[in-house]
């Protein structure tokens, strides 16, 4: 159970060795220097009244409520804006004090709605707290004069309301906003008794550049900007600490209830990840999880062309049981596999693959990693010795330059792009290598030094001409490639070549070589220089070799093993990093171990009791190709879309035809139950009781607000098919999951529940040697021993522009959808992006015809669908861009199965297509036909 109420300081904290001691209401108190005397006040057990001040926001010194009495000082200063000095003598509670707040206090209630039994804050508001704080019994002044109490009400906002008529005008929520999120979306418009909040130039929330991240409806010391759930539902009584479940950043949140039923989600202040900020996502799109969609009995058919019949647990349990040893008996022990969830628990997903391995008899398991970000745990692994990222989010602050490849933080991971933003405007310097202009390019208060607007497919040609100006300008850290990496030489040789010079790949990049130069020298000398990546990285048929080529070009200058550096992934989902640490790959046991090795078998035969296979089994693509080839049967498919997800949807819904069992576990009936023999319902996050891990390696609780709806918890399914095909597999408790995960993999061999609700949460590795988890990675020496530098040569896509496809699409996320949208669409996020669009470039747009709200035929070699257009340049001429939220558009029709050579990741970024107006199908029909002839 959480605080419903966290303390606040007031101001935030101050770091540093030097510290002063003085006197708060005769108790002394040290402090780090700089602390304000609200603070220390704060800390030495006394709070000063506040309305304008809150630990997440600097001191601003507006409400005049927080004046105290300093000795040897006249008047009375505010003590949010005054800093502490050695020996000061400080009076929080005196005659004069009492008066001055009394007075201050008087006249805000006089201009304010005197509704507190009725209004929805009341008992949350600061107001309302402060007015019994400073003793106010009567205001003298009446309502005959001027006041605010007419002004209009703001209800655009699908989650909050803006209640202008309550407003202090404190310019909390102003401050949050640029302070906090980074989006400036709000100001204090007028002056004095006019002076009023309003969204950019007065529009209403909903139509402004507000992202409804919650950072103002947060900071708001008053009900002038209330959830709507909180008006509708009253204010929470109770709360539990969980984690979000949709992004790779892992924010902790507080799950407020009243009684049993969710009232808000409020992001934790000592949240590991984020501090206490959040996205609209987490904060306010968790009603999917209540949905009236959400199917909450096990279901099954014969056949696919069959109507669902409903029917109860151990009816569908021993139906897929027994409907998979048949297949065994029929095909062998290998016509079987399964697919674990990156949306699902770390000991969910240890128990499906256990599962696999175990009672299936095969390593035939992999997971949604595959097409999104296995190349980063092979070019990490073989670059510095395992599979993840560098950094924790707080590194971010002591990074000089930032370069972000492929990514695009402030849609993808709003929350980590908001730390960014904040060393931004400190000063960092940004180099954004896309071929999409993101809003990091430029934004308030942000421009990037450099944008490297590079053709989709060409990375690898332009990481390795930045590393060929980083060797050949003798930029290199010379003793840290010494002292810590091996390869080096041969690696210089290659990369020093004239073929991967800026001037050689400028033809490849279509950047120009100059800009290159500039941002490798930036990066190299700049100071402190972090690498930040996404799917634009990955997905392409030489993601394994850029991700290596990130690595080369992090350890030739130095830029690992400290703050402020590293080759940072940003994962997709919410436990992308968990469900590979589990052994969801079908090479690798937990801990990206092997099967090949004998040592690392062993430990879990001995554990498990049953042999493990020695060889690899299938890996997605492979298993969909069996399927259509014969020899392979029935699919487990925990918690993913593959119908939707997964690229070439044609050859993907062909597989799934093909095989004679498919069973879907999930909240929804999605694209692939339409394939489904059985449904099994899932669990929303809000039911589980596990772990997820982020993208920094912070393993987080997930602790369950509502018993599952479905009457099962997604782990026990796992155990009970396991059971009825023959494999005792049983466990109370998730908590005892995660010791045998513990027990048998040594990165995580420290970790426990217990050590989890003590600490908060870890960073793996996290055993003997780092009892409290690891922030930073490869500090002293590199996992593997020394770094080591691959050649990573520039091989060019196979997927080509050609006459009959001359322009290149390319996919990507929005900031209101998740995903495949299977949660975000049953959501009132849909205000903010109803449908898929496809933008694409002035040039292409009047060739074609096309204006904004078209309706567009979009084809490739593989698939054709429709969807509206909206010109826009933020794509070079040859390129077009669209999400992938919605199945009515499935952009994954067009994308083809190119994959990178190494991991068999999907090439998404990199698709040859044609665009024509829907109503000139005809035409583009004859113009394709005779495109093919003259080819």
């Amino acid at each position: 159970m959480g605080l419903l109420k966290e303390p606040d300081f007031g101001t935030p904290a101050r770091t540093g060795e030097a510290t002063v001691t003085v006197e708060i209401d005769g108790v002394p108190v040290t402090v780090p220097e700089g602390t304000s005397v609200m603070r220390a006040a704060a800390e030495s057990g006394t709070d000063i009244p506040k309305l304008c001040a809150t630990d997440s926001l600097e001191a601003f010194g507006s409400c005049r409520l927080c004046l105290v009495e300093i000795d040897g000082r006249k008047g009375t200063p505010a003590s949010c804006t005054t800093p502490v000095t050695e020996g000061m003598k400080v009076s929080t509670q005196t005659p004069r004090l009492e008066k001055l707040r009394q007075g201050v206090m008087e006249l805000y209630i006089s201009d304010h709605p005197l509704d507190c039994l009725t209004c929805a804050a009341n008992g949350d508001c600061e107001l309302q707290d402060m007015s019994g704080v400073v003793g106010l019994r009567q205001v003298r002044y009446g309502y005959e004069g001027e006041n605010h109490l007419d002004a209009p009400k703001d209800t655009s906002n699908p989650y909050f309301d803006f209640d202008a008529s309550k407003c202090i005008v404190c310019s909390r929520c102003v401050r949050a906003c640029d302070e906090v999120q980074g989006t400036f979306a709000l100001t204090i418009e007028g002056r004095g008794f006019d002076s009023k909040v309003a969204a950019g130039q007065g529009d209403p929330f909903l139509e402004s550049d507000c992202v409804s991240c919650g950072a103002c409806v947060q900071a708001c010391p008053t009900a002038t900007l209330q959830e709507k759930s909180v008006v509708d539902l009253g204010m929470p009584t109770r709360s539990v600490l969980t984690t979000c479940a949709y992004c790779g950043v892992g924010c902790s949140f507080k799950a407020e209830l009243r009684g049993d039923e969710l009232v808000r989600m409020v992001p934790y202040k000592d949240g590991g990840a984020n501090e206490g900020h959040s996205c609209v996502k987490g904060r306010f799109a968790f009603g999917y999880a209540t949905h009236p969609d959400r199917q909450l009995n096990p279901m099954i058919r014969e056949s696919i062309t069959d109507e669902w019949r409903e029917t109860d647990w151990d009816t569908a349990i021993s139906y897929v049981a027994e409907k998979f040893r048949a297949i065994q008996a029929r095909h062998g022990t290998d016509a079987i596999g399964g697919i674990t969830s990156s949306r699902c628990t770390n000991e969910e997903v240890y128990v499906v693959q256990k599962m696999v391995r175990a009672a299936f008899g095969n390593n035939n398991v992999d997971t949604c990693a595959r097409v999104c970000h296995s190349p980063t745990g092979y070019g990490l692994k073989q670059t510095f010795g395992t599979s993840a990222g560098t950094q924790d989010f707080r590194s971010v602050a002591s990074s000089d330059v930032i370069v972000v490849i492929g990514a695009n933080p402030t849609d993808g991971h709003p929350v980590f792009a908001s730390r960014m933003k904040r060393r931004l405007r400190e000063g960092a310097k940004l180099v954004v290598i896309d071929p999409r202009r993101i809003d990091l390019v430029r934004s308030p208060h942000i421009e990037a030094s450099h944008h490297l607007q590079l053709s989709p497919g060409t990375n690898v040609a332009m990481v390795n001409a930045m590393a060929h100006v980083v060797v050949t300008e003798g930029l290199t850290d010379s003793s840290f490639v010494a002292s810590r990496c091996e390869g080096f030489d041969e690696w210089a040789e290659f990369i020093a070549r004239p073929e991967n010079s800026p001037e050689s790949v400028e033809s490849i990049t279509g950047v120009p070589a100059e800009q290159v130069r500039e941002a490798a020298r930036l990066y190299a000398t700049g100071g402190n220089g972090a690498i930040y990546y996404g799917l634009g990285v990955t997905e392409h048929s030489q993601g394994s070799t850029m991700v290596m080529g990130m690595a080369n070009l992090a350890m030739v200058t130095g830029n690992i093993g400290r703050d402020g550096v590293g080759v940072n992934p940003l994962r997709g989902q919410n436990n992308v990093q968990g469900s590979c640490d589990m052994g969801s790959f079908p090479h690798e046991l937990a801990g990206y171990r092997h099967v090949a090795d004998d040592a690392v078998r062993e430990v879990f035969e001995k554990l498990w009791e049953r042999p493990i296979l020695a060889e690899p089994g299938l890996r997605i693509p492979n298993m969909f190709d069996a399927a259509v080839d014969g020899s392979f049967h029935g699919l487990f498919v925990q918690g993913e879309d593959i119908a939707q997800s997964d690229p070439n949807t044609q050859h993907v819904q062909a597989a799934l035809s093909a095989l004679e069992l498919v069973v879907v576990q999930d909240l929804f009936l999605n694209e692939t139950a339409k394939f489904a023999h059985v449904f099994l319902p899932g669990t929303s996050f809000l039911e589980k009781d596990g772990t997820f891990t982020n993208a920094e390696r912070r393993i987080n609780r997930v602790r369950p607000v509502m018993v599952p709806k479905s009457g099962k918890d997604e782990w026990q399914v796992a155990c009970e098919i396991a059971q009825a095909m023959g494999y005792p597999m049983h466990y109370d408790h998730p908590r005892e999951i995660m010791d045998e995960i513990a027990a048998v993999t040594p990165t995580f061999a420290g970790v426990s529940f217990g050590k989890l609700d003590e600490l908060g949460s870890v960073q793996w590795p996290c055993n003997d040697k780092a009892p409290e988890g690891t922030p930073i990675m490869h500090a002293d020496e590199f996992v593997r021993g020394k770094g080591k530098f691959v050649l990573t040569p520039f091989v060019a896509t196979r997927e080509r522009s050609t006459r009959r496809y001359p322009l290149v699409l390319t996919t990507g996320r929005i900031l209101s959808q998740y995903n495949v949208g299977a949660q975000t669409r049953r959501t009132a996020n849909v205000a903010w992006h109803p449908e898929d669009v496809l933008e694409i470039h002035p040039h292409d747009a009047e060739d074609r015809g096309i204006s904004t709200g078209d309706v567009v035929n979009l084809s490739s070699r593989v698939g054709t669908t429709s969807l509206r257009a909206k010109v826009s340049d933020r794509m070079p001429v040859g390129v077009v861009y669209t999400t992938f939220h919605h199945p009515v558009t499935g952009a994954n029709v067009v994308t083809t199965e190119n994959s990178d050579w190494a991991t068999n990741c999907p090439e998404y970024k990199v698709t040859a297509v044609q665009v024509a107006r829907e109503a000139s199908r005809q035409q583009a029909a004859a113009e394709e036909r005779e495109a093919v002839m003259s080819e």
